[in-house]
């Protein structure tokens, strides 16, 4: 099995770097990633790899067969050992303000949760696997659009992934902005929360902002919406369960001294369980709804169900831990650790096939480090060769010769 320190993976870890500056210097929204769409597919057909492109319009599939499946001896590219490997290619809608030589060249588009080095070290290790073919089986490359938002994994599987592309199991990758760099975060079960969306319509009656009496304000009910939805979590969900209600934007009104007509909130609701799922919507629901009525304002309220939690698969976790621990070390490996409240639309590839989703700290201790989502976040490149070196173990791994 390859080593992160090996001199072919380092080698393709110093493209894979230019690559990975090339992607974040150039970030498009989901379902826009058509120049990302279109340099990947390049490299994998430029390495001998087989491309299959418009799957949920910029997503695409590169296959590489090893071994018995290469040779066509009977079993041919029908062998029934095949493992899938997802990256995420799209960007965010945010301002960067890095001031790197390769910031985003692109205003109110930035990579700020990692893609461009999830795209990255995942085409790294198929040149790896495509240059040695140690393997004896079929490897699926999955690069997935709209991962923050729209759903494409989702639009992935309904458009036939899994059955154009059978695979024993799937596994992917994020980087962990939490984590020292180098170590693995894979464990059982629950891994990611279900991630919903909330939109909240507090409709008053406008008028001038020195006769209050004369208005019905949307504003001050908002307000107040804000604050209560907060004792949804802190008073009507169990302490030892987890919710997170984020509410994040608030519009409404065009002059400082005019009470507007309405206001909008949006925000985003996130849960493990089922049933803390549901207990939260509804009471969420009646929170906002007698809060409105007591400020004597009408209320819309739409909620969409989004990303399913993400749950892995025992056998995945056990494959997935084998490899990391004989590539990186005991030492390096983190077996246990609660589940994050981010969403993960992985969840719809490993509801499908058996999967796992792997955490891959990315944290230079030497130096001030910013969280994903912050517009002075930047992938770490030093834990390029971790992940070529990790993905291409597991492949050997798991199709291995016989």
């Amino acid at each position: 099995m390859p080593k992160e320190t090996d001199a072919r993976v380092a080698a393709i870890a110093a493209e894979a770097t230019e690559w990975r500056r090339d992607i974040h210097a150039h970030p498009e929204l989901a379902f826009q990633e058509h120049r990302t769409s279109d340099l990947v597919a390049a490299k994998l057909e430029s390495w001998g790899i087989e491309v299959t492109r418009g799957i949920a319009g910029t997503g695409l599939v590169g296959t590489l067969r090893g071994g018995r499946a290469a040779a066509g001896d009977g079993r041919g590219a029908n062998s029934p050992r095949a493992i899938g490997l997802r990256a995420d290619m799209d960007a965010l809608p945010m301002q960067e303000i890095t001031g790197l030589p390769y910031a985003s060249q692109t205003p109110g588009k930035m990579h700020a949760c990692g893609h461009d080095g999830h795209t990255s070290m995942l085409l790294g290790a198929a040149k790896y696997l495509a240059e040695t073919k140690n393997f004896d089986g079929t490897v699926h490359f999955i690069f997935q659009p709209a991962e923050e938002d729209g759903g494409g994994g989702e639009v992935m599987v309904k458009e036939g992934l899994f059955d154009r592309f059978p695979c024993d199991a799937v596994f992917g990758i994020h980087n962990d902005s939490r984590t020292e760099a180098g170590t693995f975060v894979i464990t059982r079960g629950t891994t990611n929360a279900a991630a919903d969306s909330i939109d909240i319509v507090v409709k008053g009656m406008g008028g001038h902002a020195a006769r209050p009496h004369t208005a019905i304000d949307p504003v001050v009910a908002a307000a107040h919406i804000i604050v209560a939805a907060q004792t949804v979590v802190s008073r009507h969900t169990d302490p030892l369960d987890s919710a997170v209600i984020s509410l994040c934007t608030v519009h409404g009104g065009t002059a400082r001294n005019v009470i507007p007509e309405e206001v909008t909130i949006t925000g985003t609701v996130r849960t493990l369980l089922p049933e803390t799922r549901d207990a939260v919507e509804e009471q969420l629901r009646n929170v906002i709804t007698a809060t409105a009525t007591a400020h004597g304002t009408q209320v819309e309220i739409r909620y969409a169900r989004g990303y399913p939690p993400v749950v892995n698969t025992d056998s995945a976790v056990e494959r997935a831990q084998l490899a990391a621990a004989a590539m990186a070390g005991e030492a390096r490996l983190v077996r246990e650790r609660p589940p994050t409240m981010g969403g993960e639309d992985f969840a719809y590839m490993a509801n499908t096939v058996p999967g796992c989703f792997i955490r891959l700290g990315q944290v230079d201790m030497s130096k001030e480090n910013f969280a994903t989502h912050h517009p002075r976040y930047n992938f770490n490149d030093a834990i390029l060769p971790t992940g070529i070196a990790f993905w291409s173990s597991l492949v050997e791994q798991e199709l291995a010769g016989e």
